[in-house]
């Protein structure tokens, strides 16, 4: 059984809505990148993906930072990808 310790809850964001934190995409610590973050989505994601902005602990700035797909994700960042 996985301890809550190495899991990483990761919250969407919609263009011009609010996060959606009732459903988090689960990831393993580890294994927990924007690109492990697209492909649990769907496998088609990340190949889409101009950027992602995140907001939360691995984020610098508290307003959001723009990141690519090696960007390691923290417990409760919220992210929005933005495509091509």
């Amino acid at each position: 059984m996985w301890k809550t310790l190495d899991l990483v809850r990761v919250y969407t964001k919609p263009r011009g809505l609010a996060p959606d934190y009732s459903q988090p995409v689960v990831l393993r610590r580890g294994k927990c990148s924007v690109d492990d973050f697209c492909s649990s989505i769907h496998k088609e994601i990340a190949k889409q993906m101009k950027y992602a902005i995140v907001w939360g602990a691995s984020a610098k700035h508290s307003r959001g930072q723009k990141v690519g797909l090696e960007h390691i994700l923290e417990d409760e960042d919220v992210v929005h990808i933005s495509k091509k």
